[in-house]
């Protein structure tokens, strides 16, 4: 009887409890309108996540605890992910792989708007490739070369070693920009740094330091980046001579910023082997270290650099840079050089075997993920085609001046009105003066000559290519030839036809001597300023001091007006006017001075109204108030360190 009773009260708290845990599963188990019906004493499981089950109980929601163990697990991943962050910035890694034998993935974190929109999802850095190359002197029609295999295989900043040129400066030579350091008068080293048109206007400012390096420094963001350029003395050179390198070179380290990204790039005519220094060189060097490649490791060692083209694993023939002429030896003796804190945005350093300009080395490259700050394109000033005035163009101008208040105007007000009268008529009417580029002297022939013997290099037919460079030099000799040929019968045709202009131009751009412009002048202390924004401010001092007043000076008067001046007289205006030189660059307003002179007794009354107004508000000033000599005043710029005071500096103080 006890057992009976003790058996049914079991089963009553049984059936209790099962029906209390179904109408709790049916009632937490609804999603989405629909109910699962799953079995209330099931173990739920699954193998997402870190490998390990994850367990649900039978009394709660399933639904609602794996959103909690998912949530666990995304917080745990987030967590562990924390460790080291790249220096890049644009991505977490984990440096610890518990599988050998795992290939890391290259994983790249787009920077999301925080609206959802994913059309403005983002890359945060962009691959630029810097190179560097010997060129073993930058002779006749080569530069055409050099720039035709830079664009070809992608390289953005290109260092040249041995470039024997003369003199220091910058200029543009189409598409590249090209910066460059040489001895005074001997052909002799060398150093230059070409940019293509991505990255100029990047370009803060350059540093020409000696005929063996030189520096341009690039805006970028979160830091900007300086890339030093570097012809090292070989191994026959002297001990002093070496060390006089290693010492300009560290003086030049030290007036770089240390936040900027650092590349050092070159030929170092030194040998650092295949054996590995930990923290500047990997194991995947070339040959055995020499003297010349242990001084480069302790240099490297004491500013923190590393080199970047012994980091990666790669075929021999991507690793040597130099070849013997005879063909027997093979070295690698120039290097890319990075800071160690920015070594993990190297992506790659590697020769280019199949790039040739006729030099025994190889040109060297290494692609990185950083972000270079994207400058504007300065627009380019209009300018109108003089040769080419319309009629109609003086006809509308002078419609529009009889509508002007030439009498009651405010003088201010009446010259913009005047200025935009003929600004906007001239740009309608008159037509864009077009943009001549200068003739190429090398020929389509000689650049399908320079094609066959980088092919004759990568296949390895040494003869053949011994051939195809001598037929390239001989054929570049012949162009060169028959350009200045052709210039000598435009200038002919030119004094013939009485074109005085373009006779003397020709002669000039024949004849004259190359003159790079300069980019550095020295602050009042002496030290060479080599940023633009530096030189502005600089050229902005001296031109106050130029033209501060002598508060001593005897002549100056109390501002008080002894006489008045006669009114100016429109004879006085016209003779200004026909005497002003034609083709010249404009004003600040954009205006050249033919627009006025074609409209002849127009223009001369607007400007006779417009300078007696203006004469008589400022009358007090004329008069003796805030005169000065510009002889007694002058002060001249430091010329030190090839700098002069140049309309180029005074352009750029005016943009």
């Amino acid at each position: 009887m006890f057992q009976k009773q003790n058996s049914q009260s079991n089963h009553t708290r049984t059936t209790a409890l099962s029906n209390s845990m179904k109408l709790s599963h049916a009632r937490g188990a609804t999603q989405d309108g629909r109910v699962m019906g799953e079995r209330f004493d099931r173990v739920w499981s699954t193998g997402e996540g870190n490998g390990k089950p994850l367990q649900y109980s039978c009394l709660e929601n399933p639904m609602n605890s794996m959103k909690r163990q998912n949530d666990r697990i995304l917080k745990e991943k987030l967590l562990r992910s924390i460790g080291a962050q790249y220096a890049t910035g644009d991505q977490w890694r984990n440096n610890s792989r518990k599988n050998e034998g795992m290939e890391p993935k290259q994983k790249e974190y787009p920077a999301v708007d925080v609206t959802g929109d994913r059309s403005k999802v983002r890359c945060c850095k962009e691959q630029y490739c810097i190179g560097t190359w010997n060129v073993r002197s930058m002779n006749q029609g080569k530069l055409e070369v050099v720039k035709q295999e830079m664009a070809r295989v992608n390289v953005d900043i290109l260092g040249i070693s041995e470039l024997k040129w003369t003199g220091m400066g910058e200029f543009n030579s189409y598409d590249h920009y090209i910066y460059y350091c040489g001895q005074e008068s001997l052909r002799r080293n060398g150093v230059a740094i070409m940019v293509n048109k991505r990255v100029r206007n990047a370009v803060l400012g350059c540093n020409l330091k000696n005929d063996r390096m030189i520096s341009v420094r690039f805006q970028g963001k979160p830091f900007n980046i300086t890339v030093i350029q570097v012809y090292a003395p070989t191994s026959n050179a002297e001990e002093a001579e070496v060390e006089r390198f290693y010492e300009d070179l560290q003086d030049l380290l030290e007036i770089t910023p240390k936040k900027d990204v650092l590349f050092i790039i070159g030929n170092w005519n030194a040998k650092v082997g295949s054996q590995e220094t930990p923290g500047v060189t990997g194991k995947f060097g070339l040959g055995i270290r020499n003297e010349a490649g242990q001084r480069l490791i302790e240099f490297c060692q004491e500013n923190a650099l590393v080199i970047t083209n012994t980091l990666f694993q790669q075929h021999k023939r991507r690793l040597y840079t130099w070849t013997s002429p005879d063909g027997q030896h093979r070295n690698q003796i120039d290097y890319i050089l990075c800071s160690q804190r920015w070594r993990s945005s190297i992506q790659s350093a590697k020769t280019r075997p199949g790039v040739d300009c006729g030099s025994d080395h190889e040109l060297l490259i290494a692609k990185f993920r950083l972000k270079l700050k994207k400058v504007g394109k300065t627009t380019r000033p209009f300018r109108y085609d003089l040769n080419q005035i319309p009629y109609d163009y003086t006809v509308e101008v002078r419609n529009r001046f009889k509508g002007l208040d030439l009498i009651d105007g405010v003088p201010d007000e009446l010259w913009n009105e005047v200025c935009d009268t003929v600004q906007e008529t001239g740009i309608k009417i008159i037509p864009i003066e077009k943009k001549c580029k200068k003739a190429k002297w090398l020929s389509g022939e000689a650049l399908q000559i320079a094609v066959k013997r980088r092919e004759a290099k990568s296949k390895g037919e040494k003869e053949r290519y011994k051939h195809l460079n001598a037929e390239f030099q001989r054929i570049a000799r012949r162009d060169k030839k028959a350009f200045f040929s052709d210039q000598c019968k435009e200038i002919e045709e030119n004094n013939r036809m009485g074109k005085t202009r373009d006779l003397f131009k020709k002669i000039r751009d024949i004849k004259g001597t190359f003159h790079a412009k300069m980019s550095s002048i020295k602050d009042r202390n002496g030290m060479d300023l080599t940023e633009a924004e530096d030189i502005k401010k600089r050229w902005q001092e001296y031109t106050e001091e130029f033209y501060k007043k002598d508060l001593h000076d005897p002549d100056n008067h109390d501002g008080v007006i002894t006489d008045l001046e006669p009114d100016i007289l429109e004879c006085e205006v016209k003779w200004a006017l026909e005497s002003i030189t034609t083709n010249k660059a404009s004003g600040g307003d954009g205006i050249p001075v033919e627009l006025f002179q074609i409209l002849k007794d127009d223009a001369v009354k607007c400007c006779t109204q417009y300078a007696s107004k203006f004469g008589k508000l400022s009358s007090g000033h004329r008069t003796g108030k805030g005169q000065f000599s510009f002889q007694s005043q002058r002060k001249a710029m430091p010329k030190d360190a090839q700098t002069t005071a140049q309309l180029y500096s005074s352009h750029m103080l005016v943009k």
